[in-house]
């Protein structure tokens, strides 16, 4: 797991009981079984099969066996391998090769809930309300809505609108609450964005009416 723009790290997973020296080895990084992400050529790094997109994007920690993406985006989550091979005689063998799938998180900003209608509320009218989020990835499950009275609390969960901006990739969320207007005591509402992945809930300030 990587947050967005921040580095990534892949491991390799291997512990190298025979000690081999990185000069006789070819180690490389490639993304869903075709890209080359990474290699190091008999202890050089080698740039003539990499993917575009991975130019000037990696370092490798040799200590640790493991590949550091910069800048990591939304486009690079996926499916990664680590393939060792090791030339003793005849054509290199592959000695080790591990697997890893890279998922990438954005922060949501804090809910927030705007009065969409306009004017005095009346005793007979409605709370026409809006709580959006922005900004934030994977994508969401819910948005729910805490009306709190003096004795008791009531939940709703109305449709929530999503949009996905197309280059960025970062999700947008809005819900909207219509409901009478309370007449007989003071509520509080809330709006709460709930999260993947045990990420919690955002909660928004509250709004008293």
């Amino acid at each position: 797991k990587a947050f967005l723009n921040h580095a990534a790290y892949l491991s390799c997973y291997f512990p190298n009981p025979q000690k081999i020296d990185m000069r006789d080895l070819i180690v490389f990084w490639q993304k869903d079984s075709h890209r080359v992400v990474h290699e190091v050529y008999y202890g050089e790094v080698k740039w003539d099969h990499l993917s575009p997109e991975y130019i000037n994007r990696t370092k490798v920690d040799v200590d640790k066996w493991t590949l550091q993406l910069l800048n990591a985006g939304v486009k690079d989550e996926g499916h990664y391998e680590c393939i060792i091979q090791h030339k003793k005689e005849g054509p290199p063998k592959v000695i080790h090769k591990s697997e890893c799938s890279l998922h990438i998180f954005a922060n949501y900003s804090q809910p927030e809930i705007a009065q969409l209608h306009t004017g005095e509320l009346k005793p007979s009218g409605y709370l026409n309300l809006s709580c959006s989020s922005i900004g934030g990835y994977p994508e969401p499950k819910e948005m729910t809505w805490l009306m709190s009275y003096e004795n008791t609390t009531r939940k709703h969960m109305p449709h929530m609108d999503v949009s996905q901006d197309a280059v960025t990739k970062l999700y947008n969320v809005t819900s909207k609450l219509n409901t009478p207007v309370p007449t007989n005591s003071l509520v509080n509402i809330s709006c709460l964005l709930h999260l993947r992945e045990q990420l919690g809930i955002l909660v928004s300030a509250p709004l008293h009416i």
